[in-house]
């Protein structure tokens, strides 16, 4: 959420911000609404004033004697208390049309961040490693993950449904091992780990920006005002929500979470294997910092940062990019996301995705601190994604394999793995 004061001020920002991130809504309305909003509670509180004036002079004029001019003034009452209950009532309607509006309204995007419409045109900023080249003919993910008894996709349908899996022996010690060593890594630098419901609120979901354009993306359970989150982002910005924070230094979250999304509009499009499935885990930061560009700016360079390292640890080839405009989310302001090489897609896939959200989310969660002036102020928000699973498991799997179907685990993986050095067919080793 943006200050409306702001919003009156730089409303050709606005609008060009919600052009380029193809939000549908018109920010001039939005101003106008507001006017009419404010125009409303000025003759409400007006009406409000005349009606405890007239009541104060009724009770004078009883006091008085003065029946029948009190009783002039109670029909006096009678019409304000009319004209004071119709004006109440346009206020209330004009007050959900403005908070309608507010809620489409995206933030803004930083001065470096690229135009475009699609992940297309995303920028590439930096590339660590040479994709991996083969002198044999590789085998993408889900066949690695057969013939290890694995990867079970058919018994994941069978139990589940479309775009649903079982991770078995080797594969479920693997979703496990990424996670605890993204886990272990964040420990090191000063996150504090939570476990988080997984199950929120609608108020959770507004005020932390997913709702109401990613209500679609969201699972609901049936009779109750609870959803699936998406990402323990929703819960750990939720900790907060309605506090005031203290921000000497700021503050790092981490959670390791189940996630779920209905991957509503994806049909067709990267739904092979186990890219893009309905139920995952996540390993999430989660920084809020002072009301500083230049300190969320450090921020989002340091949680990026620790995703790359957890890709070092892995030992896999990955580039940074720079999200455009219109690839991003209402809430953020400038975003970087990682891809990492996978063989079988022939090109980099997104593992990792990092933000900025400045005081966006803060103020619809209403999550403020004292600057050194004690003045109360909105903090800014990161968030970034440690790693993903079973997504990472793509180019785990795919970039470490060789010629006979074994399977090399990094050095980093190794201690999570039970000391195991390599998958092979029929067994492992240590």
């Amino acid at each position: 959420m943006l200050d409306m004061k702001w919003i009156r001020q730089n409303r050709e920002q606005v609008q060009a911000a919600a052009d380029r991130k193809g939000i549908s809504v018109s920010v001039a309305e939005l101003v106008a609404q507001d006017e009419e909003r404010r125009r409303l509670q000025r003759v409400t509180e007006e009406l409000r004033g005349e009606r405890n004036k007239l009541s104060e002079r009724i009770g004078a004029l009883m006091k008085e004697g003065e029946r029948e001019e009190a009783e002039r003034s109670r029909r006096q009452v009678k019409e304000v208390l009319g004209k004071l209950a119709a004006a109440e009532e346009e206020m209330g309607q004009a007050e959900k049309n403005w908070e309608s509006l507010m809620r489409l309204v995206p933030n803004v995007v930083s001065p470096d961040t690229p135009d475009g419409r699609s992940d297309a045109d995303n920028v590439e900023v930096k590339r660590v490693g040479a994709p991996q080249s083969f002198p044999f003919e590789a085998k993408d993910h889900i066949a690695l993950g057969e013939l290890h008894d694995m990867i079970d996709v058919r018994r994941g349908v069978k139990a589940g449904g479309t775009r649903n899996y079982y991770l078995k022996g080797a594969g479920a010690l693997l979703h496990r091992a990424v996670q605890q060593l993204a886990v272990d890594l964040l420990l090191r630098r000063g996150f504090t780990l939570l476990d988080v419901p997984l199950m929120v609120r609608t108020e959770a979901m507004n005020q932390t920006g997913f709702f109401p354009l990613g209500e679609d993306q969201t699972y609901r359970l049936a009779g109750e005002d609870k959803w699936l989150a998406g990402t323990s982002e929703v819960s750990l910005i939720a900790y907060y929500g309605n506090e005031v924070v203290e921000l000497r230094e700021p503050i790092r979250l981490a959670a390791a979470s189940a996630c779920f999304r209905s991957e509503v509009g994806s049909a067709g499009r990267d739904v092979h294997g186990l890219y893009r499935v309905h139920q995952f885990a996540k390993v999430e930061q989660v920084v809020l910092c002072r009301a500083d560009p230049d300190v969320s700016e450090a921020m989002l360079q340091e949680i990026t940062a620790n995703a790359e390292e957890l890709l070092a640890c892995l030992e896999l080839p990955y580039r940074v990019v720079a999200v455009c405009a219109g690839d991003m989310s209402q809430k953020t302001y400038k975003q970087y996301d990682i891809e990492t090489w996978m063989p079988s897609r022939g090109t980099y896939g997104e593992t990792h995705s990092s933000s900025n959200l400045h005081d966006f989310q803060a103020r619809r969660s209403n999550i403020r601190y004292r600057d050194e002036a004690g003045k109360l102020r909105y903090c800014h928000t990161l968030n970034n994604t440690a790693v993903a699973s079973p997504r990472i498991l793509i180019p785990l799997l795919e970039n470490h394999q060789e010629e006979d179907g074994s399977i090399r685990i990094p050095a980093a993986l190794r201690p999570y793995m039970n000391g195991l050095a390599r998958l092979t067919v029929g067994g492992s080793e240590g």
